[in-house]
């Protein structure tokens, strides 16, 4: 049941108890709720209950699959089965020069309540949460951007040098071995700082529709609830959103049926190569030549013979309609003219 549904101007608030199965909420994801709300609110809280959220998995990222792609974490989604993970994957910037702020849950008032994230050209707050590798729970130390192009920290972000040549090696001291997933009491502590609340009023645009599709692909993976795996996801990071990697898979498939049919194009050729058989009336011609000789000829003469007795055969399947007096009165008549 939903309890609340308030509008401010940090966007829409729902309030979901433990216990509670809305019929305005079934089934959709955070994604879903951000896509009814506008990117200015997208520090608002949109989502909050009473239950929080389980600790951060451990696990290991991987490697940028192109240039351009910025890491982000996974995170702990809520629907109405309860929290599920949303492996943490490498994305495309929706522009050069945009960061992503990651989202995260903050207790208040009694309720765990869920911040979205956002592009911007700053990373503002996230809660203290030390989602690792870049983020330490204060701003971004993955990579920057340099006239265009994204810069990876090899320090701190699994890149392969050999493919990817825009990195350099900053070392990152982070001492915070906290693995919660939530700001406030039991969980991280934090405050955002001058730089962050800079960040916060900054312009900002809302999560991509592929990071979207990614965490609806998430929430319908039974696996990813932690009713299923108790905290411990099985696919905790991806090298590619979910939804577009299925794509990937499917747009590879076309090029090799589209790469076949202009293979198939060759067959003009064996087409021409059709004239060359304009040999054989060389061969018909010959044919004549040969028609001279009797065996030839007496050929045609079977065939003729034998289609003979298929038109006699015609005249047998009558009597199976026909009285079979017919067929006695025919026969008999060219013996009397004899």
């Amino acid at each position: 049941m939903l309890r609340r549904v308030k509008h401010t101007n940090l966007g829409r608030v729902y309030i979901v108890r433990d216990g509670d199965h809305m019929n305005f909420f079934r089934s959709l994801p955070i994604a879903a709720v951000l896509l009814c709300a506008p990117a200015s609110s997208m520090a608002g809280v949109f989502i909050s209950i009473n239950i929080a959220p389980p600790v951060l998995p451990v696990y290991v990222q991987p490697p940028c699959p192109t240039d351009g792609y910025l890491w982000t974490p996974g995170y702990w989604a809520y629907a109405p089965a309860g929290y599920y993970w949303v492996p943490g994957t490498w994305v495309p910037a929706p522009q050069p020069g945009f960061l992503w702020t990651p989202g995260y849950w903050g207790f208040a008032n009694g309720l765990y309540g869920w911040h979205a994230g956002y592009w911007g050209l700053h990373v503002g707050f996230y809660g203290g949460v030390n989602y690792g590798y870049g983020y330490g729970g204060v701003g971004f130390f993955g990579g920057r951007w340099d006239g265009g192009h994204f810069m990876y920290n090899t320090a701190v972000m699994r890149v392969n040098t050999t493919v990817i040549h825009n990195v350099y090696n900053q070392t990152v001291v982070n001492n915070v071995n906290n693995r919660a997933s939530f700001n406030g009491p039991g969980g991280v502590v934090a405050r955002p700082n001058a730089a962050e609340e800079a960040a916060a009023h900054e312009q900002h645009v809302a999560a991509t529709s592929s990071q979207m599709e990614h965490e609806r692909s998430a929430a319908a993976n039974r696996a990813n609830f932690v009713s299923e795996n108790h905290g411990h996801p099985a696919m905790a990071a991806v090298a590619r959103p979910m939804a577009a990697a299925a794509a990937g898979h499917a747009m590879a498939a076309r090029p090799q049926t589209a790469v076949s049919r202009p293979v198939s194009t060759a067959r003009p050729p064996t087409q021409m190569s059709r004239p060359a058989s304009a040999a054989r009336p060389q061969t018909q011609a010959a044919r004549p030549a040969s028609s001279y000789h009797p065996a030839p000829a007496a050929a045609p003469r079977e065939n003729v013979r034998s289609a003979a007795p298929a038109r006699e055969a015609a005249p047998a399947r009558a009597p199976a309609h026909a009285p079979a007096v017919r067929q006695e009165k025919a026969p008999a008549r060219p013996a009397e003219k004899k």
